[in-house]
């Protein structure tokens, strides 16, 4: 086996678009080709193809990517670019961009904080992450540290 590609199914002949979108809010990734049927772009080094294939299917929650940051600066960048033209909130830093496609925007504090040694301190960061939608690294940390 030499590769595996994930391809994702625009409804609305999205797939160039959503490819130079992505392209311009996130670091090492570029539009390849496109076909007209399909776009070939690489995020952060691995390839995918966006394929437009019409109404039949759409795109969920089921398939992510996950952005992961290093501080709340990178969060709020990411969240907000991500949502520009349409896209749509969800809970615990997912998000849905005005293609479809689910975003995870996660800080590494709140990777750390969940995998805490003291399931203690690893619970009371998850409860307060169930709270959010964009997450919050401080109130993530003052719930993990109360």
């Amino acid at each position: 086996m030499t590769a595996i590609t994930p391809y994702l199914w625009f409804a609305n002949d999205d797939g160039l678009a959503a490819a130079t979108f992505y392209a311009e809010v996130l670091p090492n990734c570029r539009v390849v080709r496109d076909d007209g049927l399909t776009v070939e772009f690489e995020l952060d080094g691995r390839t995918y193809v966006a394929l437009n294939g019409g109404p039949h299917f759409r795109l969920n929650e089921a398939f992510s990517l996950m952005i992961t940051c290093e501080d709340q600066a990178e969060v709020d960048h990411y969240w907000s670019r991500l949502l520009e033209g349409g896209g749509e909130e969800s809970q615990c830093g997912w998000l849905k961009d005005r293609f479809g496609v689910s975003w995870q925007v996660t800080p590494t504090a709140l990777l750390e904080a969940l995998s805490d040694p003291d399931p203690e301190r690893a619970e009371r960061a998850r409860q307060a992450m169930f709270t959010m939608r964009k997450i919050d690294i401080a109130a993530i940390e003052e719930a993990r540290n109360a």
